[in-house]
Parts: structure tokens; sequence; C-alpha cells
């Protein structure tokens, strides 16, 4: 991954983190990784297990943060996010995957969208 790509996930991460503590969300772990890949965020609210994705970008060459999340990418976060369940000593009743959108230009915050259950398991 690129210097700059690496720097705005990192960014868009801390600022997903930021947002959701300030919504009373309590953040359990960051970047889990498994054989699937990672987990950005995993997150309390309430007695619901939130697994969220963070997708940041520059400007829309390469479309919207939104846009950016694949078929493929969303069958990787479920597997992920059971590979994580399978892990707990006590699995929630209810758990979700949410999506943290970020849109960055000039190294200013244009926007920062959060969107619940935005993957249909």
């Amino acid at each position: 991954m690129s210097t700059h790509r690496a720097r705005l996930g990192r960014l868009g991460e801390s600022l997903a983190r930021r947002m959701l503590q300030a919504k009373g969300y309590v953040i359990v772990e960051t970047n889990y990784r498994c054989r699937w890949g990672e987990i950005d965020i995993v997150a309390q609210q309430g007695p619901e297990l939130v697994f969220v994705e963070v997708r940041a970008r520059s400007g829309d060459d390469m479309g919207t943060p939104e846009e950016s999340l694949t078929r493929a990418k969303v069958d990787h976060l479920i597997a992920a996010a059971e590979t994580y369940l399978q892990s707990l000593d006590h699995v929630p009743d209810s758990w979700r995957i949410d999506l943290v959108s970020v849109r960055m230009s000039g190294g200013q915050l244009q926007s920062i969208r959060h969107l619940e259950n935005a993957v249909e398991r």
C-alpha cells in the first residue's frame, strides 16, 4: 500500500473512531486481522456488537467510498466477523456490519457518514 493511501486510511479510521465514540459507541478493538482480512473497528452499541468498515477517499477519481465496497470485500467482511464471533466466550444475540465513509480533499475533511447495517448478511 502506498504511503499516501496508508496515511489516508489511518486518518479515516481515527476520524471514524472519534465519531463513533461521540455517538456513544464503545470501541472494543481496532484492526482485527484474520485469514479473511481485516475489520477496521469492532465496537459495542448497547447489547449489539458492531463491525465497522472504514472507507476513505481523497477525491472521486476511483469512485466514492461507498462504491469501493465490492461484493468480494463484503464476503470477506462477513467471514471475518463470523471468525471474530467464534473467538468469543459469549456470542452476542445481535450484531451488524456498518460502513463509515470518509471523504477528504486537500487534506481537509469534506464529509463523514455512518451507514448502519451497510452490509446484508
